[in-house]
């Protein structure tokens, strides 16, 4: 996936999608449930193209003008991988994280959705191997505290298929799949490397576990 990307040769414009508190990362999985015209269009558009890229983004939640808000600058650009459309018109699609970007600028257009001019130069690791988390990583430790949040929280997962997974795998999905706030959500986007990512994620579910014990969540 991420060798038939190359930073060098990427697209300089891309098509953006603001989408409140839904995370991408660069080798993560993302199903979306496309309904609104305007980005039925977007993917259309997308799947013409050479790359079929399209950029995840946060808005910031900060005012914004003519109807659109404004965004985080920093998004994560996916590859439709998978498509369907359902008998009610409705794509069904899977992206692949590729790699992060920055937005430059945002570039008016016809085209009824929004789109970007992007930098992808700060994030060329995005696109190598699969990172690991050094030899400080606990994995015992880690999964012990993500065991805590998932029974506060009343959640369920395939623990042994968790378990066996490798550390990006854990982290990013954790990332991806977990009910943080839209900043939080960022903050684990842009940290720096995978170790970085997996403190910051390792803190919120700490915070959060022990604030949903604290009010009873958890029986």
């Amino acid at each position: 996936m991420a060798s038939r990307f190359s930073p060098n040769d990427a697209p300089s414009v891309i098509p953006i999608f603001p989408l409140p508190g839904a995370l991408l990362l660069p080798r993560g999985k993302l199903p979306l449930n496309i309904f609104e015209p305007r980005y039925l269009v977007m993917i259309d558009d997308a799947i013409k193209s050479d790359h079929r890229l399209i950029g995840m983004i946060q808005p910031s939640g900060d005012g914004g003008t003519r109807g659109c808000k404004k965004l985080f600058n920093i998004g994560c650009a996916g590859r439709i991988t998978t498509l369907s459309e359902t008998d009610d018109g409705r794509y069904l699609i899977g992206l692949s994280g590729i790699s992060r970007f920055r937005v430059v600028q945002e570039v008016e257009g016809f085209a009824p959705y929004r789109q970007a001019k992007v930098d992808w130069g700060e994030f060329v690791l995005d696109t190598k191997a699969p990172q690991e988390d050094g030899e400080d990583f606990d994995r015992e430790a880690f999964l012990a505290i993500v065991e805590r949040y998932f029974r506060a929280k009343s959640l369920d997962t395939d623990w042994d298929a968790f378990g066996k997974a490798s550390e990006e795998t854990i982290v990013n999905a954790l990332c991806m799949i977990c009910p943080f706030t839209e900043q939080e959500k960022q903050a684990l986007l842009e940290a720096e490397d995978l170790s970085m990512r997996r403190n910051t994620l390792d803190t919120l579910l700490t915070i959060d576990a022990a604030g949903d014990e604290g009010s009873g969540g958890l029986q």
